[in-house]
């Protein structure tokens, strides 16, 4: 058997990730890297993603001989060619052209250029820590190399403190070019069909919340009700991690949002006075209602999912792109087009890096509409006005 990633729940509630080899024994280097990871209060998802990355390292080492101490800078080649032969079964998210191989068990697509990306910075971030832990005393197999033009910022960043930064930025060497996509929003016809086929309060808060505030699903599921201002029309968003089914927030910078559109913390105020159960305990906002057996637990992941791909399906709107992220890509390109700065961007979608940030500012760009206006103009060719 070869090596695969196993989970367990010990009784404490903790999950424990782990590697196992082809004799069903944790691999022990990476057993201690998932605990440092642990240690640094990384995420079970985290966790279970490093996991599932570097058994593709093992799974490598078996088809070449090679062990994890011996893998140098030139292996990290091989390693390329490999990942970017390896079949995958999961099923696609994007309705994109694939690339489809042939192995043992059938057809299956090739793993995607970003897949691959990921696979090697979790391996450089394991070699990292064997460094780290004195468990190798040589280089980084996976090399590093400056990168100055990823310091290059748009003229809407406007830094506070102008453009001196302490970021050395720097790129892997070994890496796949990847295609950078263009976050697709919907559109306000999509919206209104969306909104339309909602069954309940409770639903409708929740999607407003992502749309008008840039929310992401585990933000919206774990706010409690302390930290709704309706007064300041306002909404705090907390890093929690206690959570009964798992929900939780990203990144771990808690932030203030504001929600100046009425609609919102009006829909909600009115679920959470009329429609929320008042017999519950929890401070949790969105819980299950009815009479099932279910009610008064906190609202999950798949709840949520489950809910938001049926009223897509009532609209018909529904396509693989249409997740409840895509509200959030919907908020951030509304505030991008009318004219919000990219560093005021990032601290309302609580993005920890400019990058994030910055793949709105390529589905329009407001500076490029009005050369291009100036150049129609400048050779006498007639153009619509803009609404």
């Amino acid at each position: 058997m070869s090596v695969r990633v196993q989970q367990r729940r010990l009784e404490d509630g903790s999950t424990v990730v782990e590697l196992l080899d082809e004799d069903e024994v944790p691999v022990e280097v990476v057993a201690g890297f998932l605990r440092f990871l642990g240690a640094r209060d990384c995420s079970p998802n985290t966790l279970v993603s490093y996991a599932y990355d570097l058994r593709h390292l093992w799974r490598f080492f078996e088809s070449r001989g090679l062990s994890w101490e011996r893998f140098g800078p030139p292996d990290a080649i091989a390693l390329l060619e490999y990942l970017r032969s390896v079949p995958s079964r999961r099923p696609r998210r994007r309705m994109t052209l694939s690339v489809v191989t042939m192995d043992t068990e059938g057809p299956a697509t090739k793993l995607a250029a970003s897949t691959v990306n990921r696979i090697l910075a979790a391996v450089s971030s394991f070699y990292e820590y064997a460094i780290l832990a004195g468990l190798l005393e040589r280089a980084n197999p996976i090399e590093k190399r400056p990168d100055p033009a990823l310091q290059r910022v748009a003229d809407r960043h406007r830094p506070f403190m102008g453009r001196a930064s302490r970021q050395r930025p720097v790129r892997r060497a070994v890496r796949v070019k990847t295609v950078q996509r263009v976050p697709r929003p919907l559109d306000d016809e999509q919206i209104q069909l969306l909104l339309a086929q909602l069954r309940g309060l409770r639903d409708r808060a929740i999607l407003l919340l992502m749309l008008h505030g840039g929310l992401r699903p585990g933000e919206v599921l774990g706010l409690h009700l302390d930290d709704l201002a309706y007064g300041r029309r306002r909404v705090v968003v907390r890093h929690r991690e206690d959570h009964p089914k798992g929900a939780r927030s990203k990144s771990r910078q808690e932030r203030i949002v504001d929600l100046h559109e009425t609609e919102t913390l009006a829909t909600v105020s009115a679920y959470v006075m009329n429609e929320r159960p008042s017999d519950a305990d929890s401070r949790l906002v969105f819980l299950v209602g009815g009479r099932g057996t279910r009610r008064l637990e906190p609202l999950g992941y798949d709840g949520l999912v489950r809910m938001f791909s049926r009223a897509c399906a009532r609209a018909g709107i529904r396509e693989p792109w249409v997740t409840p992220h895509a509200l959030r890509h919907t908020h951030a390109t509304r505030m991008w087009e009318g004219g919000m700065r990219e560093l005021t961007l990032q601290k309302r979608l609580g993005h920890a890096s400019p990058e994030s940030t910055r793949l709105y500012t390529r589905v329009s760009d407001p500076a490029v509409v009005a050369d291009y206006h100036r150049a129609l103009d400048a050779l006498g060719k007639p153009r619509k006005a803009t609404p």
